[in-house]
């Protein structure tokens, strides 16, 4: 699940403050300092070359300083002429520092150690966005507040580059930074315990990619790196112990205190050995795979696990359906039920504080909008609150959902809902039981009458970070100051996009007023007894205002004498503080300039009683009960110059309200009617009477009324919309949705694996159930109760195969039954891909898969074919199939049985012709034959090399493949020469009687173990040889591994063929060539070059080599098949035929 775009506050006192802008072009206009977001990059140009002239302070050529239109004319502002009477009694501090020699550096992390510290920590470093490397770094330390600093030497006489640094939440006093050595070679963290005054070197073997500590223990860190690897920490990161190897990134959540027992317990979501991902728990002491557990019956959706407070979720996607799935209090996880037919696309959690889920969820007909839904307090069941509220996607699949929580003040939320593309902000008071429209300020910023009215127009306000920098992404609220709201936005009947006035409420967003025309960067102080403002511009401005009577009066003042680019703001944690910094830069050259502003000396003494009035938190129409109770709240005077301090709190009275109907929401299955009084009516598929999952027989129920109270409403007596509920006995229900699986969801496993089987039933009774058990191999068992006591089944397969395991459910109501199939195999081990190597075109070739161990059962086969991305896949280990162009094609096979996958790969060479010589072996061969596939290719090879050594016929034009099984024998592959073009008539290819000759001399022949002499020979001396061309009808089938085409039959046929033909031979052939000239269809072709003279004596001499290794060792290609005998010297005529042509011209 994605994360939604929570309120955040510009300095937050329980986390590192850090800021992150984009930089653009110097009159780009950017948008605000984030602080909590990662790091600082300062504005500016891109381009460093940029002069800036005289190298001195003030702004660059050509660009204005910030005048500030507002401050401007203040005489006749009532909210400035007030703020110049209070400048005789306001006194600011306003000193700034330079980090010397940190130009280059564009980016910063910034960190006020913690409350009533004087410690600030400033890491700069030079980020390269090429190589998203940090290629230098600089460490800076405060301890005046900002006042001045000083460059800590980490590893004196040695460069280090720290990325990133991490403050314990529960005592920010100790600090790890990370940190590497120039080239990376060496990984370090540097640890502090005294906030960053000394730091202790340690060396780690990994490279973190984040760090995070225990929410409650202050040693106790995880580290995980970008590989998916996680590391535990008990010493504050002195010694690390390998947790995992295969977590996925953000899915790592230490334990939560008050609901998990153990404090050492790490969820988190890992990938198996399968490729899926699981949920599952482990202890850091202890992680290895045998110590891990599962906590989802099967496998979750990747990126899924959310471990937030008291709840868990994941997501399990099956076809096109995702379920939702929640635990509570770590108890088992139940489905997540929406309403029937919002068939969710997405979810995403916007809280679960006050033992509730508020989450938004994009149904099925949704694209840019999430309707928001509340549970009951297990997180199960779910209504809906507020429709088609406004989402925006963001990069790396974040989703941004305009859905705010109001800090201070419980049950308050801000969203902008869009509605045929017009986008409205709303608020509630109730935790979205009803919502209104913002009511618009009635004047405006110099007090004159504004014409928006409602309901034509109201205030409507940004409400989340956006890639877009002209769009303000913020709302601020603070807990210590409730009913204080600023944020960026306009008037009129919509939101406007690229408008960002500044508007603020004290009360909670009854009344607003405007403050500002543009943006601005906001900083609250001392509880928001001082809020801060300063522009949001592209410009260096040096003005600052401020004001401490929640927005009524603001006082401008100059912060520098030197205007800079402001890059973010930072306050000290805690409330309580009145000290600041302005970060920024006076040019893009410059260096870091930072600048602190200190309040203290405005506020000399502590408020006391006398110096507050109340206010009561009310709605837009005037209701004083709001979440079932009355409540008031403490607001400093304007006339009192004091600091609220850390002692301070906010709320003052509160007693609770009789309960009406505002205060109950719509139940699950039933929604809220626009047109008869907005009472809550079921749904059609909703039936409120019927059970509920877990009703056992002999226990009642409360059909609902349609009515639930808010949660976390305190209301007492009144009204009571759930007080008409019916009571029901439970019926005995038939057992329904059973499964049955296994822990870990591994449904291959290895013979003597010890199985875990989880059975889970859905829906119906348990408790009067019996569940009959056949585990496939013999073993049965009846259980009782078996869903009900988890009780797990434990078996062990000794024997590798397939089992088929039932469960059968049955009660006096009915039954039910799950089935799974289990596969006991060995992991394979290798697999052989036996093809020959040797192909013509169109011509069937069987592909064999010899796997081990052979007693591998139900494997099956991926066969990938040439380029084709889409295997062909089979149970069988073999294949038939046809390569329909020449060339080599490469041919791979996978095998997987569900435990393991191996592969193999050859490549098949595919010709149009090409003759097959079948070979035998002397009898001695087969004794040290282990009939193994290196063996046979071994063999083949020296055979090849030996041919070519006595005939002289290149040895790439040879192959020789051994076949399996005995008696031993082979096949020799003589292929056409690329040297000649390819022509559709055939010759007399001399190759074939040298190699003839070599085997009848016996020349061909090599040594085995103890000298043994093998002969290879024909494996006929008087068949004729085998020719495959294009159009061959053979088959593997048909001619066994070779697949030649003919046989002697046919060769006998074709030579009677030819002896009729030499008696007019020339004739003939003259004749064919005069009759159709132009067209290669029979003729011969002498030695010699003369047409009408025929001979071809073959003499096998000692110059037959020499005449074998020249351009007319084949005088053409062979298109069908050579005639004559191979066997030895021969007179008269041989010829080389196209039949397909000579066919068609006898036809003809």
């Amino acid at each position: 699940m994605a994360s939604v775009h929570p309120e955040t506050p510009l300095s937050s006192p329980a986390h590192l403050c850090v800021f992150l802008l984009t930089t653009s072009a110097w009159m780009a206009l950017l948008g605000p300092a984030r602080c909590d977001s990662g790091a600082l990059t300062r504005r500016g140009v891109e381009d460093r070359a940029f002069d800036m002239g005289g190298g001195g302070g003030g702004s660059p050529p050509g660009l204005p300083t910030d005048v500030d239109e507002e401050a401007v004319g203040a005489e006749s502002s009532p909210r400035f002429r007030r703020a110049l009477s209070r400048d005789k009694q306001m006194s600011l501090l306003s000193s700034s520092f330079v980090l010397k020699g940190d130009a280059t550096h564009n980016q910063a992390m910034v960190h006020w150690t913690g409350e009533n510290s004087s410690v600030i920590l400033i890491l700069t470093k030079y980020y390269h966005a090429d190589s998203t490397k940090v290629l230098e770094s600089s460490l800076w330390r405060s301890s005046d507040y900002g006042t001045t600093y000083t460059k800590l030497n980490l590893m004196p006489g040695t460069t280090i580059v720290v990325t990133s640094f991490y403050i314990c939440p529960t005592n920010k006093k100790k600090v790890v930074l990370v940190g590497s050595s120039i080239n990376e070679r060496d990984q370090m963290l540097f640890i502090s315990t005294d906030e960053g005054s000394s730091f202790q070197r340690q060396s780690i073997s990994f490279t973190p990619d984040t760090l995070v500590f225990h929410p409650k223990e202050e040693d106790k860190l995880l580290a995980y790196c970008k590989e998916g690897r996680l590391f535990a920490s008990t010493d504050l990161g002195r010694k690390w112990t390998l947790l995992q190897e295969r977590v996925t990134k953000d899915r790592v959540f230490w334990s939560v205190s008050g609901v998990d027992v153990d404090p050492d317990v790490v969820h988190m979501e890992m990938q198996d050995t399968s490729g899926g991902y699981l949920y599952v728990t482990c202890l850091i002491q202890n992680c290895s795979d045998k110590m891990v557990t599962a906590q989802f019956l099967g496998k979750i959706d990747h990126n899924s696990l959310l471990v937030q407070d008291e709840y868990i979720f994941v997501k399990v996607t099956t076809g096109n359906r995702t379920k939702h799935f929640v635990s509570y209090r770590r108890n088992e996880f139940v489905q997540m039920r929406f309403p029937k037919y919002a068939l969710p696309k997405d979810v995403q959690i916007v809280s679960t504080d006050e033992n509730q889920v508020f989450l938004a969820l994009q149904e099925w007909y949704q694209s840019d909008t999430y309707n928001l839904y509340q549970s009951d307090p297990q997180g199960v069941y779910y209504s809906i609150v507020l429709e088609n509220v406004r989402s925006t996607k963001q990069p790396e699949e974040n989703v941004l959902i305009d859905i705010l929580e109001v800090r201070g003040i419980k049950g308050v939320f801000l969203a902008n809902q869009k509605i045929d593309g017009k986008v409205t902000t709303l608020i509630t008071y109730n935790k979205g039981r009803d919502w209104e429209p913002l009511a618009p300020p009635t004047t405006d910023m110099n007090g004159k009458p504004v014409s928006c009215k409602a309901p034509d127009c109201h205030l409507h306000l940004h409400l989340r970070w956006a890639d877009n920098p002209y769009v303000s992404g913020t709302v601020h609220t603070k807990d210590s100051a409730p009913g204080l709201i600023m944020g960026a936005g306009n008037l009129g009947s919509k939101l406007v996009e690229y408008k960002e006035e500044m508007y603020i409420t004290s009360d909670c967003g009854k009344t607003w007023k405007q403050v500002f025309e543009e943006e601005h960067h906001i900083l609250y102080l001392d509880h928001g007894g001082v809020i801060v403002a300063i522009k949001d511009t592209s410009i260096p401005l040096k003005i600052l205002k401020f004001s401490i009577d929640e927005g009524r009066t603001w006082t401008v003042h100059n912060f520098t004498s030197t205007s800079v680019f402001v890059d973010g703001l930072l306050s000290e944690p805690g409330d309580e503080t009145l000290v600041m910094t302005v970060f920024g830069h006076i040019s893009y050259r410059s260096d870091w300039e930072l600048v602190k502003v200190d309040f203290r000396q405005s506020f000399p003494r502590q408020c006391t009683e006398v110096d507050y009035d109340s206010w009561q938190l009310t709605d837009l129409q005037g209701e004083k009960c709001i979440m079932g109770q009355e409540r008031s709240f403490r607001k400093r005077k304007d006339s009192a110059f004091c600091i609220k301090g850390k002692s301070y709190t906010s709320a003052l009275t509160s007693k609770p309200c009789q309960c009406t109907e505002k205060d109950f929401n719509c139940d699950y299955g039933f929604e809220r009617s626009q047109m008869e009084g907005k009472r809550c009516f079921a749904d059609f598929w909703h039936d409120p009477d019927s059970p509920p999952e877990d009703c056992h027989l002999g226990q009642t129920y409360e059909s609902s009324t349609g009515y639930r109270k808010v949660i976390s409403n305190t209301c007492e007596g009144g009204l009571n919309k759930q007080q008409s509920a019916k009571q029901h006995n439970c019926p005995l229900l038939p057992p329904k949705g059973l499964q049955v699986g296994i822990k870990g969801q591994m449904l291959a496993v290895a013979p003597g694996d010890d199985i875990t089987f989880i059975v889970h039933q859905e829906q119906g009774d348990t408790s009067s159930t019996k569940y009959q058990v056949d585990l496939g191999d013999g073993v049965r068992a009846i259980y009782q109760n078996l869903t009900v006591t988890d009780e797990p089944i434990q078996h062990r397969y000794e024997h590798p195969g397939v089992y088929k395991v039932t469960v059968m459910a049955e009660n006096m109501a009915g039954h039910d039954e799950a089935t799974m199939y289990i596969q006991v195999t060995a992991p394979l081990q290798e697999v052989h891909l036996e093809v020959v190597p040797i192909a013509g075109r169109n011509q069937q070739v069987n592909l064999t898969a010899i796997v081990l161990p052979t007693e591998a059962n139900t494997t099956v086969f991926y066969w990938w074919i040439g380029d084709n991305l889409q295997p062909k896949l089979t149970l069988q280990n073999s294949l038939l199939t046809r390569f329909t162009e020449t060339g080599d094609v490469s041919v791979t096979v996978q095998a997987s049985n569900g435990r393991s996958m191996v592969q193999d790969t050859r490549t098949v060479r595919v010709y149009d012709n090409f003759q097959v010589i079948p070979l035998s072996f002397s009898r001695n061969l087969d004794r040290f034959n282990p009939n193994i596939p290196e063996w046979r290719e071994d063999i083949g090879q020296v055979v090849t090399k030996i041919l070519t050594k006595i005939t002289g016929v290149p040895q790439e034009s040879l192959v020789t493949v051994v076949k399996p099984g005995l008696p031993t024998s082979a096949e020799l592959y003589v292929l056409p020469l690329d040297s000649k073009p390819a022509k559709k008539n055939m010759f007399v290819d001399k190759r074939i009687p040298a190699i003839t000759q070599a085997f009848s001399d016996n020349n061909v022949s090599f040594v085995v173990r103890g000298g043994l002499k093998v002969l290879v020979m024909l494996a006929d001396p008087n068949a004729g040889l085998d020719l495959i061309a294009n159009g061959s009808t053979a088959t593997a089938a048909e001619t066994g591994y070779r697949g030649a085409a003919g046989g002697p039959g046919v060769w006998a046929g074709a030579v009677i063929f030819l002896i009729s033909l030499i008696a007019t031979g020339s004739f003939i052939l003259y004749k064919f060539k005069r009759k159709l000239p132009g067209s290669r269809n029979v003729y011969a072709q002498m030695h010699n070059e003369k047409e009408q003279e025929m001979t071809s004596p073959v003499n096998h001499s000692e110059d037959t080599q020499h005449i074998i290794q020249g351009e007319e060792f084949i005088d053409d290609d062979l298109d069908s098949q050579t005639l004559g005998n191979a066997g030895g010297n021969h007179s008269g005529v041989v010829l080389s035929i196209n039949s397909r042509e000579l066919h068609s011209y006898l036809t003809s």
